[in-house]
């Protein structure tokens, strides 16, 4: 397992509900989960303890896509989360585990985000600049409060 990690942080005026359900929720995680220039595709999704997920993100510009999956080690329901990564590409080999956590605060919900034993032929800093694109689409998902009528 390569020791290549990224470890985010970031405040989102919103509840932890919220946030939550933008982790576990295949429509609202293919939204905003794929940096920029990626669209995502989610095959299978059970996010509860125990349950996996397969999802691709294909490269919008090329047309080139990589799948992905892993299954949930832990979860407690709007604090923290807890699963694996694992690329189907043989050139892309071990087992990432990402980490959140959530924490109501009074300006809204304090996240922190690790992503640990990223393959050691993705350069760690194009791994944390996709996960900031990617925080700040949640951000944009979960921040506004839209009325229904």
């Amino acid at each position: 397992m390569s020791d290549n990690k990224v470890a985010l942080h970031r405040m989102l005026k919103t509840s932890p509900e919220k946030v939550y359900r933008a982790f576990t929720d295949a429509l609202a995680i293919a939204s905003w989960l794929p940096p920029y220039g990626f669209l995502c595709t989610v095959h299978e999704f059970s996010a509860k303890e125990g349950g996996s997920y397969k999802m691709s993100f294909q490269n919008f510009t090329t047309g080139h896509s990589h799948s992905f999956g892993g299954s949930y080690l832990e979860l407690k329901p709007n604090e923290f989360i807890k699963y694996t990564n694992k690329f189907d590409d043989p050139n892309l080999p071990g087992e990432m585990i990402t980490t959140i956590w959530l924490k109501k605060t009074i300006a809204g919900t304090d996240i922190k985000i690790t992503q640990e034993g990223i393959p050691a032929v993705i350069p760690v800093e194009m791994c944390y600049l996709g996960w900031q694109e990617s925080l700040e689409k949640l951000t944009k998902l979960v921040e506004p409060e839209i009325p229904d009528a």
